[in-house]
């Protein structure tokens, strides 16, 4: 039995995982001090859960419980490692190289900067038609790097498409020239394996919301190492989290960030082979069932490139904001516009080649933990009877 209506845009914002909010609740009426305050047991007791929930975190990451910041997400994150290292007065340069497809919480920073003193450079990726559309190729990366490079800005895996970036080589190239390594690694986590020390990565955005876990709060590993990067905080204020983001803590939210991670690792390949079945058959009985369907991003087929639970495709000759707006009891995204204040197709899709028009006539599925395969046959069907009638009252 389906029970109407069907959540499939778990890229978008995930259900808090009941395991993870059973955990919160203790931190709401039993550990509600702040753990700021130093000077009772209340403030410790909450002091101990944080930290218990850091360390637990730095150990899923392979970093070290002082290189966790704690924000309010990973669009804070992101402004903090890319402004925090930009508005250093002792860096290295004045340029900074990112890609095209990147998540506007990174493209919009880089156009401030743009704006001052700095250059930025957006590279290309893999074009549409090719097993590997959207893949950014590290070899454009290390021609790009210049010696007054201060950071390159690279997401692990893509919110639209899924693609997912090598950053084993583009770590290595970034080590090798001595340049900083930010990664926005909201979608990757609880999907990929990630490993900070063997990427090499110097700056990691997460967020909670996107692996079942609470939404406002967020991360920013930030390497104390070889040598530690410095930033320039963005806000001021009670010196919470060594001076780097000031504001009081929110505990419940940490502990269930905490929390929410430590399953979606534990159980992230049974749960990528239970969501890479139901996407592959979403796709195929959508290929099948309905002409004219257009697959944008890596193939299918490329376990290693693309997320299991994603899927973006183009019904031809059908408005996608039309067709999503026809589904009212199918909860999925549409390419017409990259976020609800752009108007703009989506900047991903035109940055594969994909026609404005093709872009319009967009999908995308994101599968999740509490999907079922009698959701995916209500899914399909439910597209397929909207993109008919739409395509026959277009035909009239």
């Amino acid at each position: 039995m389906v029970v109407k209506p069907v959540y499939m845009d778990n890229h978008a914002t995930t259900r808090v995982d009941p395991r993870v909010l059973e955990r919160m609740l203790p931190l709401f009426n039993e550990f509600y001090g702040n753990p700021g305050s130093v000077n009772h047991v209340f403030g410790w007791d909450a002091q101990e859960q944080v930290k218990l929930a850091r360390e637990s975190i730095a150990t899923l990451l392979n970093a070290n419980p002082n290189e966790i910041v704690f924000t309010s997400g990973a669009t804070e994150s992101n402004n903090l490692a890319i402004r925090g290292v930009a508005e250093r007065k002792r860096r290295k340069g004045n340029h900074v190289i990112s890609v095209k497809t990147e998540h506007h919480a990174i493209l919009d920073p880089l156009e401030r900067l743009r704006r001052g003193s700095y250059e930025v450079t957006l590279l290309t990726v893999d074009q549409k038609g090719t097993p590997t559309a959207g893949r950014l190729d590290p070899n454009l990366l290390n021609d790009a790097i210049r010696p007054d490079t201060c950071l390159v800005s690279v997401m692990l895996a893509n919110n639209e498409i899924g693609v997912i970036h090598d950053l084993r080589v583009i770590g290595d190239i970034c080590r090798q020239a001595q340049v900083l390594l930010h990664c926005d690694a909201t979608q990757a986590l609880g999907r990929v394996a990630l490993d900070v020390e063997a990427m090499k990565i110097d700056l990691l955005s997460l967020s909670a919301h996107k692996f079942y876990g609470p939404k406002g709060i967020g991360a920013l590993y930030v390497r104390k190492t070889r040598p530690g990067v410095r930033l320039e905080p963005l806000m001021t204020g009670g010196g919470q989290e060594q001076g780097i983001r000031s504001g009081t803590l929110n505990p419940p939210a940490i502990v269930g960030m905490a929390s929410a991670l430590e399953i979606a690792v534990h159980e992230m390949e049974s749960e990528n082979n239970r969501l890479r079945t139901m996407r592959d058959l979403l796709y195929s009985r959508l290929s099948s069932e309905i002409d004219d369907v257009i697959l944008n991003g890596p193939g299918l087929e490329m376990k290693e490139l693309r997320l299991p639970n994603n899927l973006n495709v183009s019904f031809s000759n059908v408005d996608g904001e039309a067709l999503m707006m026809s589904m009212r009891e199918l909860a999925v995204s549409s390419g017409s516009a990259c976020s609800s204040t752009n108007p703009e197709p989506s900047h991903v899709l035109r940055a594969l080649g994909i026609a404005d028009d093709t872009i319009r006539a967009s999908l995308r599925f994101g599968l999740g933990r509490f999907n079922t395969l009698d959701e995916v046959d209500f899914a399909v069907d439910i597209v397929k009877r909207s993109v008919k009638r739409l395509r026959a009252f277009k035909e009239r």
